[in-house]
């Protein structure tokens, strides 16, 4: 009887497993069924980059918070990570879809070198300064709500740069691109439409979007992120432009409204061979700036960040060896006027989005710094530059050896006091499960 009775529960655990194995490899593996859009067919995928970096020269002043190389010191070296996805995309059916992405990134700390009183962790490391996963995606799409378009709810991709403009840029491993960099967010908590004008052809479409602005934190008021984006291509898709647009309330009480909009235009044309891309905004943020007067006293005005950013990328050895060079110009602040004003403090959060709420003064008759804090000086402008190779041994496995340089320089000091970031880097990356 005992006997049996084991025969019969291995006979079922068996059936389960042989069960369960087969339903996971249709649902994992089936890559077909998958893009075909076939119900209950899903894809577990993934990537990752990182480096070896050699830090070769440091700012004096610390500059550029909104990179991971800030308050990092000369000749440092280290291996390190620099994103983790993991993701799952799943059909419910031929109409429904579901979306789910966890991620690791930006591990550097919030104040960039750690003082003893704040080590606080930035980016996605516990307070052990270890790494961890957050929920970067998570929506369901319904597939063609009408003619060509789709409804997209839950956090999302914006329409700001993730779908086109990174795409082309195709070197996320090596940086962002230039609004990304300046922290224009990549994905919010909203409702989205992304459509075509053409379905058959697909060449003229557009992508929008409401959200909270906060990415994957909770909405901390009332007002909504507005999302809008459009673009053509031509020349049997090797030529694209493309137009965005966002808005967003930041803070609205009398006396202070205060907001922020950014237009961006994008252009590139793009093969397999070669691809060559520009890219510029312009971002306006209301009453976001404090300005001391040079007789005394205080203005509150806009602050106008300005960004350009050019681009090539191409084939040595097709499948093998690509090359790639990047120049990025960015002003954080066009408004600074220096024989009106001789200091400026963003009123935004350190952490918010082209205001890190730095305030630096330089003497007016030496030019001297005299206080430098580990954030980005709202009155330098900041030049980058990347070039490096591409090595690819097998498909979606990269080496890429590279340089990363980036160039400071007040508005305020009349040229003085220009510093730079240089780093020799050995970027590694690999993609799995598509």
């Amino acid at each position: 009887m005992k006997r049996n009775l084991a025969k019969q529960l291995l006979f079922i655990v068996t059936f389960f497993l042989l069960t369960t194995a087969s339903q996971a490899q249709y649902l994992w593996n089936n890559d077909s069924a998958f893009k075909a859009g076939q119900s209950n067919s899903g894809r577990l995928w993934g990537y990752v980059f990182g480096d070896y970096y050699v830090k070769g020269h440091s700012d004096s002043l610390n500059r550029g918070g909104n990179n991971q190389y800030t308050g990092i010191p000369k000749n440092r070296n280290a291996f390190a990570f620099r994103r983790l996805y993991l993701g799952y995309d799943y059909n419910i059916t031929s109409k429904f879809s579901a979306e789910l992405l966890l991620a690791a990134e930006d591990n550097f700390p919030a104040f960039n070198p750690p003082t003893a009183t704040n080590t606080a962790a930035s980016g996605d490391e516990l307070l052990n300064n270890k790494e961890t996963f957050f929920i970067k995606l998570a929506n369901v799409r319904w597939k063609n709500i009408w003619n060509g378009t789709d409804l997209i709810v839950g956090e999302q991709v914006t329409p700001a740069f993730p779908l086109i403009t990174e795409k082309i840029w195709a070197y996320r491993s090596i940086e962002r691109t230039i609004s990304d960099i300046r922290r224009t967010p990549s994905y919010d908590m909203g409702a989205g439409l992304q459509g075509t004008f053409d379905p058959k052809t697909k060449n003229f479409g557009y992508d929008l979007l409401v959200a909270n602005g906060t990415s994957d934190k909770p909405a901390s008021n009332s007002f909504k992120w507005f999302y809008g984006d459009v673009y053509a291509w031509f020349l049997d898709k090797k030529l694209v432009i493309d137009l965005y647009a966002d808005y967003q309330r930041l803070n609205w009480q009398p006396g202070w409204h205060h907001d922020r909009q950014m237009v961006k235009a994008y252009i590139a044309y793009t093969t397999p061979a070669l691809t060559i891309g520009a890219e510029g905004f312009i971002n306006t943020i209301r009453n976001d700036t404090k300005a001391t007067k040079i007789g005394g006293g205080a203005d509150t005005i806009n602050t106008a960040a300005q960004g350009l950013s050019l681009y090539v990328h191409g084939n040595i050895v097709p499948g093998k060896l690509r090359f790639f060079a990047r120049w990025d110009g960015y002003n954080p602040n066009n408004n600074v006027n220096t024989g009106k004003y001789s200091a400026y403090a963003g009123l935004s959060s350190p952490n918010g989005y082209n205001s890190p709420g730095a305030k630096i003064t330089y003497n007016a008759s030496t030019g001297a710094p005299s206080a430098a804090v580990a954030t980005t000086d709202i009155t330098s402008k900041e030049m980058f530059i990347t070039a490096g190779l591409d090595f690819t041994p097998a498909k979606n496995v990269h080496f890429m050896p590279n340089i990363w340089y980036s160039h400071y320089a007040s508005q305020l000091s009349a040229g003085k006091f220009a510093d730079y970031d240089l780093v020799y880097r050995m970027t590694f990356y690999f993609v799995f499960g598509k």
